[in-house]
């Protein structure tokens, strides 16, 4: 446990300083040991470079730890996308080390939290429950959450709890957006870096309102209720305010157990986390953004807890639809409609100095697992690390072609999301027919799986379908 007199540093200076000094260092370590490496043989060189960029890593981590701000988000995703900074040999140290701000992230003060549930509920911790844990149940990225009981009707619920002062540090986080943006306008000039930013800003501001997190929570749940095998827990309404949200507590089975289960049950579990976030995006319009293995459990009965409503996103029905017709055209392997919808909705603010085929061969290899791989693929960490480059990194080989493309703001998150399911899946190491599964919101094909029939009889008993 943190000492209570430990800040949150929310200086732009101070946090900005902290990351620089670890990149200064660590840059001088690493010359360091490449200038060591010229009296060294090759191997014992690659293995010197390997555990230093693994202490690096370490270090990373630490820092990353303390600032418990959007910054945290970093971290958070790379403890299950391995994005190719390690040696392969290091990689489940690395995982380990990393998975910490996942499941055991810095806390503070039970005294400082208990301040913050009182003044938001306006009134003792005593008169609103019946048992408050005072050991929190969980840890995140800008709050923590507890196990209680309300004093009205003894349910059992779980407390969701922002730490004091982690406002202000992630709004110091995003004044440092600007540099990095900055950096990758270099790299790709034909974003509009200032829409993509403001994007950013606006879902991270939103997520430290516990209250929209409560909105968010409360319409996913209504689209859910009855579902076979997805559970999206109650919210209480009257007790959840912009620093406190209090919702119905659930029990299950966590994402570090779940990777030593079966194939099978792994393949199940894979199934269902693929459906419910790219389902909610394509038949719902609405998701949540963060789908890391913290945001969700296997319950007794077989069904999947999702947890986590903050960093949210509800679209139109235009971006919905065109992001499923360049879905299709990939499948199709249609170069020139997807050049055209692409080009009509400002993705190539250069149309021509983009070739239809490279077109389709870029977005082909960020996708394909899903859209043009019709048989079983199981998905694995290289699979995962792959896409990533061949999707964001200099070391894509169509990184050429990239640089004269745009990223429209409101497909942002989207893209994000799709990333890291694919991340939790490839750690799962799950398989499937993702293709045939995606064809459901596609082509409107019916399901070939159980579990696909299964949510195929509750939307037709439900009436819950495609957003209107």
């Amino acid at each position: 446990m943190a000492r209570e007199n430990e800040k949150i540093p929310t200086s732009r200076v101070r946090r900005t300083a902290t990351v620089a000094t670890l990149a200064a260092s660590e840059a001088v370590k690493q010359f360091g040991t490449r200038a060591a490496n010229v009296t060294r043989g090759e191997e014992a060189s690659e293995e010197a470079m390997a555990r230093r960029q693994l202490e690096t890593a370490k270090q990373i981590v630490a820092v990353l730890g303390t600032m418990k701000g959007a910054a945290m988000k970093l971290g958070q995703v790379m403890s299950f996308l391995d994005v190719g900074l390690v040696a392969e040999e290091h990689r489940d140290e690395f995982q380990r080390e990393l998975a910490k701000l996942r499941d055991a992230a810095p806390t503070v003060s039970f005294k400082q939290m208990k301040r913050v549930i009182e003044e938001d509920l306006e009134a003792p911790i005593s008169e609103v429950f019946a048992t408050f844990e005072e050991e929190p149940i969980a840890a995140a990225s800008i709050g923590q959450v507890y196990r209680a009981t309300l004093q009205r009707d003894g349910r059992e619920v779980a407390v969701k709890v922002q730490y004091p002062g982690v406002a202000g540090a992630v709004r110091a986080d995003l004044q440092n957006l600007d540099m990095i943006m900055r950096l990758l306008k270099r790299m790709t000039p034909g974003m509009n870096v200032k829409a993509i930013t403001q994007e950013i800003r606006e879902r991270i501001v939103e997520e430290l309102d516990y209250e929209l997190e409560a909105q968010n929570q409360r319409s996913l749940a209504r689209i859910f209720a009855g579902h076979p095998f997805i559970v999206v827990p109650d919210v209480i309404s009257s007790l959840s305010r912009e620093r406190v949200m209090v919702s119905e507590f659930v029990a299950g089975v966590g994402f570090e157990e779940l990777k030593g289960r079966s194939q099978a049950e792994r393949d199940r579990i894979g199934e269902i986390v693929f459906r419910f976030f790219l389902g909610c995006l394509y038949r719902h319009r609405q998701f949540s953004g963060d789908p890391h293995p913290g945001n969700f459990m296997l319950l007794e009965d077989g069904r999947i807890a999702f947890l986590d409503f903050g960093l949210f996103k509800r679209m139109e029905l235009e971006p919905v639809e065109l992001e499923l017709a360049a879905q299709r055209a990939v499948s199709e392997r249609d170069a020139a409609t997807l050049h055209r919808l692409m080009a009509a909705n400002g993705f190539l603010p250069e149309p021509e100095r983009v070739d239809p085929d490279d077109l389709l061969a870029f977005v082909t290899d960020a996708i394909w697992w899903y859209t043009t791989a019709d048989e079983e693929v199981r998905l694995t960490p290289e699979i995962a690390t792959q896409v990533m480059i061949e999707s964001s990194d200099p070391r894509s080989r169509h990184f050429r072609q990239m640089r004269h493309q745009d990223m429209r703001p409101e497909h942002l998150f989207g893209r994000r999301m799709e990333m890291l399911t694919l991340a939790v899946l490839s750690q799962l190491g799950a398989g499937a027919n993702w293709h045939r599964i995606a064809r459901e919101w596609m082509y409107g094909d019916e399901p070939v799986t159980a579990l696909g029939r299964e949510e195929a009889d509750f939307y037709r008993r439900s009436g819950v379908g495609a957003a209107g």
